[in-house]
């Protein structure tokens, strides 16, 4: 499990984007990087460009490590079709990332937490690693310590993002089916995504 070391929100204001379309962003207050020179604009390369891309997506599935966003890179390189939507599906099949999809985590960084702490089941049985795939067709649930914690209870309820038709949700039940694989337009991403540009990072 990659390490997140200090506030998630100054990832936000690093990269200039309120990734995760919280109200509570500080960038929705300072537009800016942080630190002394954070004002200071220019315009990127191309690769400062590519590399933006690759730190954005990386940064909103929980800061993921660059070794383990790498391999899911090399993952969906293997597979055939546009290596671009084969990242973004493998990405979106990870459980942490379906638990925050069904809203029983609030961010991310909860969602994964929860599956950690085998807080989360896989077709009935726990699974506490958050990078397992999940097939179309498995039913994800919330197990029951957990079902009435304040913070899954204030995650279903927010009005900051919405379930997306690729999974299927009860939220009294805490439980969910992974329906189909998803393709980048089918992903709500508050922020604009360009795995494209991930992909040329990685194939200089």
């Amino acid at each position: 499990m990659s390490k997140r070391e200090g506030s998630k929100y100054k990832i936000n204001r690093r990269l200039r984007a309120n990734l995760w379309g919280r109200a509570k962003s500080p960038l929705n207050r300072r537009d800016y990087g942080p630190g002394q020179h954070g004002q200071r604009r220019k315009k990127p390369s191309d690769f400062g460009t590519q590399l933006m891309a690759k730190q954005k997506l990386k940064g909103y599935y929980a800061n993921m490590g660059e070794r383990q966003f790498r391999r899911i890179y090399e993952a969906a390189h293997r597979r055939r079709g546009d290596t671009g939507e084969n990242l973004i599906e493998l990405l979106e099949r990870r459980l942490d990332a379906v638990v925050y999809r069904m809203k029983f985590a609030p961010t991310p960084f909860a969602a994964r937490q929860f599956v950690n702490h085998g807080h989360v089941t896989v077709n009935g049985k726990r699974v506490n690693i958050p990078s397992y795939l999940v097939d179309d067709g498995d039913v994800i649930e919330l197990k029951d310590k957990i079902k009435q914690n304040a913070v899954v209870l204030e995650a279903a309820k927010s009005s900051e993002r919405e379930v997306p038709d690729y999974l299927e949700v009860d939220a009294d039940k805490c439980k969910g089916k992974f329906v189909r694989a998803p393709k980048l337009a089918d992903v709500p991403y508050p922020v604009p995504m360009e795995p494209n540009l991930v992909v040329e990072f990685y194939s200089r």
